[in-house]
């Protein structure tokens, strides 16, 4: 018998995601106002005359397609278990979309100290190296999980044949 989530932990873990998503996505509409530059900018300004804006929606995709994937991935345990397939399939996604959120952040990390205000490029660096940690993190937490859990499904595969 595979171990599940309890079910208020399992709902408790999937609210905390929906809430994480709700913050970061208001983070990302209401920050755009509060710059110097934009203080005076409407909203079409803001949001379609600015590159570096619209890199970084594109580029929070793959996080926002983790989350998703990870609320399914808590669900999914706290009905059927953790030792599944899905499960594996579910962290490697999570991998996946981490690394190539990855690939964005140094993308970005790349356009503000080439192309960034002089006084703003420290700042831009230590935000992007606290997402790039954190992201770093999930991929490598994913990958550890997910391979523990397919060596877990051999074996166990293999006593029952």
């Amino acid at each position: 018998m595979s171990p599940t989530l309890n079910r208020s932990t399992a709902l408790f873990l999937q609210a905390a995601l929906v809430l994480t998503g709700i913050g970061i996505l208001a983070l990302m509409l209401w920050e755009p106002h509060l710059e110097g530059r934009n203080a005076q900018a409407t909203v079409f300004e803001i949001y379609f005359k600015d590159p570096f804006l619209a890199y970084v929606y594109v580029g929070s995709i793959p996080f926002f397609v983790a989350l998703y994937r990870a609320f399914g991935l808590f669900g999914h345990t706290g009905r059927h278990g953790a030792f599944s397939p899905v499960t594996v399939e579910a962290l490697r996604a999570i991998r996946r979309c981490m690394l190539v959120f990855i690939g964005f952040v140094a993308g970005g990390l790349v356009f503000v100290v080439v192309f960034g205000d002089k006084e703003d490029r420290p700042a831009g660096v230590f935000m992007g190296g606290l997402i790039f940690l954190a992201a770093s993190g999930t991929a490598i937490a994913a990958t550890m999980c997910a391979r523990k859990l397919q060596e877990t499904l051999g074996h166990s595969a293999g006593r029952q044949g």
